[in-house]
């Protein structure tokens, strides 16, 4: 009989509470700003994050999680008898997480031959951040409870990857631009004419698709974009910053073109803020044009 385990890191940006109910295996970041290194979720929450970017202009770092992790985690669950584990990264354009699970993989089974024939390990790509991949996860645990195989699982998780994208608003470019990690937002030379970036996040890459003139528009012209650009009747998934005042007000928007509330609310973890901010806004959507 199958025993199935998802794994995955700490910039899936699911509360540490889903992750304890719903027995996901989540391997923390660490992060480092002014002295003081903490693990993403488990040592500090969102807020607590927030109001330590807020003290210091320095930009937090973090670096991507060790092959000798994901060997040493994949040994532990071998060893409770699972069967499958899914194990789901951060994007791999932006981080060598993806890769090094899969290096990780080589040499288990090289040091574990053993266990060739008792345990499978599939690694997938996210290509993207935050809840993106948190969400289908979440739904993920759930087929697989109501009996989904491993498969249909990874199937369901690369369809989403595949298909889905996030369309943001970052208020102010300073962190993108000093992280150098979002190759859209540095590249973008519109803010001293007050204009702000509306980024797609989605297929591993980074994407300027509009303009936006001052923060009063940022909700008209985010919900129009995401109406055109979105799968009628799919759900839809709002983030925010440590503000989520126009995340309400697109959701209001939403409800009144579309007449579905979001899927769900998420605030941007540290790893996400390190590199784009802490003062954004954005949906993820089901594109139709995928």
């Amino acid at each position: 009989m199958s025993k199935i385990i998802i794994l995955t890191d700490s910039c899936c940006d699911l509360p540490k509470e889903t992750i304890e109910e719903l027995g996901i295996k989540v391997l923390p970041f660490t992060l480092t700003v002014g002295g003081e290194s903490f693990r993403e979720i488990f040592d500090k929450s969102t807020q607590e994050v927030y109001e330590l970017m807020a003290r210091t202009d320095e930009i937090p770092k973090h670096s991507q999680i060790s092959p000798v992790t994901f060997e040493e985690t994949y040994k532990e669950l071998y060893d409770q008898g699972y069967t499958d584990i899914i194990s789901v990264s951060i994007n791999s354009q932006g981080s060598g997480t993806y890769n090094n699970s899969i290096l990780a993989k080589n040499d288990f089974f090289e040091n574990n031959p053993e266990a060739r024939e008792k345990i499978r390990i599939f690694n997938v790509d996210s290509k993207c951040y935050t809840v993106f991949y948190g969400y289908p996860i979440m739904e993920s645990v759930k087929k697989i409870r109501k009996g989904a195989e491993a498969e249909e699982i990874v199937a369901y998780l690369e369809d989403w990857f595949n298909v889905c994208g996030i369309y943001a608003v970052p208020y102010n470019l300073k962190y993108a631009k000093k992280s150098g990690r979002i190759s859209a937002a540095a590249a973008f030379a519109g803010e001293l004419l007050g204009l702000k970036p509306v980024i797609l996040f989605g297929d591993g890459t980074t994407e300027t698709v509009e303009k936006i003139r001052g923060e009063k528009n940022i909700v008209p012209k985010l919900v129009d974009i995401v109406e055109k650009n979105m799968t009628p009747k799919t759900p839809y998934i709002l983030v925010h910053g440590r503000d989520d005042t126009l995340a309400r007000e697109i959701e209001k928007e939403l409800i009144k073109r579309t007449g579905r509330k979001a899927e769900m609310y998420s605030p941007i973890g540290a790893v996400v803020s390190a590199n784009i901010g802490p003062d954004i806004v954005g949906v993820i959507v089901r594109r139709k044009n995928k």
